[in-house]
């Protein structure tokens, strides 16, 4: 069966912030201007918002450009932040510390983002772009000069052995005469291009963390909506580099979560773990006590920052949002800075397409407006403070110090990132992890956590997980590092299984994936490699 094809102006892979945002500019000036201009987004969720999660605390300057009216237009923004705590945790103590200035969120507001999202769903929708969830990108088009003419869909109804079944349906091929790719972090996509294009020639590393979020529904009694706290300290060591927030939203909800930097070096370490004993600490415990956890799931960060962007442009195609890494660390948010990156990337877009004819060409001033954007100089003042904490905590805090007020983000001299899964230790070097079992009430454990983030996938699909080596996990992760994906995994997709002769085997359980893209980057050898299943697979978040 031949694959079908459509043709478009312009194909986004992702419909998330950045995405959408790009979309709606698009149609904004191809009205504007009374052109036409045929614009399509893909989303691999079973429906816009599907796959969000964040914090969120969203700062709307990107927002206020892109849609001025948006409160007129309903958009789902119903709680400022009143108020902002930053909390230095020991085993037993809750210490009040001054809050950065970049943490000040007066005039900022905490949302479900994924509500966000299906909101610019609907905008988009309205100026006539045509959206289409449930359909995963899985293979980058090429035409004969080696330019991206769009993407194909992966195939339907292929059964675990590679095989078609009887629902077999070949996947469509998206032409366009420009791609934008927002497949957020970590993107299997882009990571392609980064290779076919050299687009990281230049450029640090990316680093990442790891963020494992819950939504609460607390006790109306203690509840303070606009409430914004953040923690650092314990349970993580003053050489893992992490912490914590509790956002009081709506509804008395409260939305929980944890985020630990994938370069930390124990490979006992489990950052689901360490996020379950954050919230037994007598300060944090009484918020949850007498409440019920209704949402759970857990996305990877693009951390690094203005060192760690790649080239954002190639022929045919452009990288926008977190899959091109715009995370403001210290402020602790990317969306206004994704948003933004898709809006330029649509306005360079629409410059060239309405004055050259054909395509696929290469939009070179896509990367001069982001240098000359808002974007960049927040980005710039931000960069050495992620990279501070290699040395610790203490170290980190202290430069954090001196960079903001002392320099106000101009240093003399930019840090660099290495490579995340390069600093895992060998396990026979770092101390075992006793971490308390989970008392389901305050505490859980994986697989009731997965449960609640409605993940589903095809059962008979071949592995989205997929190894290079198969011999790795036994001979180097098992051998040299205890199997350190059973730990950093929040979903419980990696499992050594023993048979009745005591023979270690590995088992992925790729049904639970929670497409956070964890294994994919802190691997020790990058022997796995994470690709899209079925569209429609994976979580379903209701209002993360």
């Amino acid at each position: 069966m031949e694959r079908e094809s459509m043709e478009f102006d312009v194909v986004v892979v992702g419909g998330g912030p950045a995405g959408l945002a790009a979309a709606i500019r698009l149609r904004q000036l191809a009205l504007a201007s009374e052109r036409d201009l045929s614009v399509c987004v893909i989303e691999k969720g079973s429906e816009l918002g599907a796959h969000t999660l964040s914090g969120a605390v969203i700062e709307t300057r990107a927002l206020d450009e892109l849609i001025p009216d948006w409160k007129a237009k309903g958009a789902p923004l119903h709680t400022p932040a009143t108020s902002d705590h930053f909390v230095y945790l020991t085993e037993s103590k809750a210490i009040r510390l001054p809050a950065p200035p970049q943490m000040n969120n007066h005039g900022n507001y905490i949302v479900s983002l994924g509500n966000v999202v299906r909101w610019l769903g609907q905008q988009a929708e309205e100026l006539g772009v045509e959206v289409y969830p449930g359909f995963a990108a899985a293979e980058v088009l090429y035409d004969e000069q080696g330019a991206v003419r769009g993407v194909a869909t992966g195939d339907m109804g292929v059964g675990r052995d590679g095989q078609p079944t009887g629902n077999y349906t070949p996947g469509m091929e998206l032409l366009a005469r420009q791609t934008l790719f927002a497949e957020g972090c970590r993107g299997s996509l882009t990571k392609t291009l980064f290779e076919r294009f050299d687009l990281r020639q230049g450029a640090d590393p990316q680093t990442y963390g790891i963020g494992i979020k819950e939504l609460w529904e607390i006790d109306p009694a203690k509840h303070k909506p606009g409430t914004i706290m953040h923690t650092i300290g314990w349970p993580l060591d003053s050489k893992t580099y992490g912490g914590s927030f509790l956002y009081h939203l709506e509804n008395n909800q409260v939305a929980v979560g944890f985020v630990v930097g994938l370069d930390y070096q124990n490979p006992h370490l489990s950052p689901f773990e360490e996020f379950q004993r954050f919230k037994t600490h007598p300060a944090i415990r009484p918020t949850f006590e007498g409440g019920r956890r209704i949402a759970y799931g857990a996305r990877a960060l693009s951390e690094g920052g203005l060192q760690s962007l790649p080239r954002l442009t190639f022929p045919g195609g452009l990288l926008i949002g977190d899959t091109a890494g715009f995370l403001n660390v210290p402020k602790i948010k990317g969306t206004h800075t994704a948003m933004k990156s898709g809006m330029m990337a649509a306005e360079a877009v629409y410059e060239v397409l309405t004055v050259e004819e054909g395509g696929p060409f290469e939009v070179g001033s896509y990367q001069d407006k982001v240098k000359e954007s808002w974007v960049w100089s927040e980005l710039y003042k931000a960069r050495n403070i992620r990279p501070s904490f290699h040395k610790g905590l203490w170290a980190g805090i202290a430069y954090s110090a001196i960079d903001t007020y002392l320099f106000r983000g101009h240093a003399p001299w930019t840090f660099h990132h290495h490579p995340d899964h390069s600093a895992l230790g060998k396990a026979a070097d770092f101390p075992k992890i006793a971490y308390p079992k989970p008392d389901g009430k305050i505490s859980f454990d994986r697989l009731s956590s997965v449960f609640i983030s409605n993940t589903n996938h095809e059962e008979n699909q071949p592995i989205h997980l997929q190894l290079k080596d198969t011999d790795v996990p036994l001979s180097v992760n098992l051998a040299l590092y205890d199997a350190p994906e059973q730990r950093y995994c929040p979903a419980g997709v990696y499992e050594i299984m023993t048979d009745d002769a005591g023979t270690p085997r590995l088992q992925i359980n790729a049904q639970n994936c929670l497409h956070c893209k964890t294994c994919d980057i802190k691997d020790p050898t990058q022997n796995i490699n994470w690709v899209v299943p079925e569209g429609s697979g994976g979580p379903n978040y209701p209002n993360m």
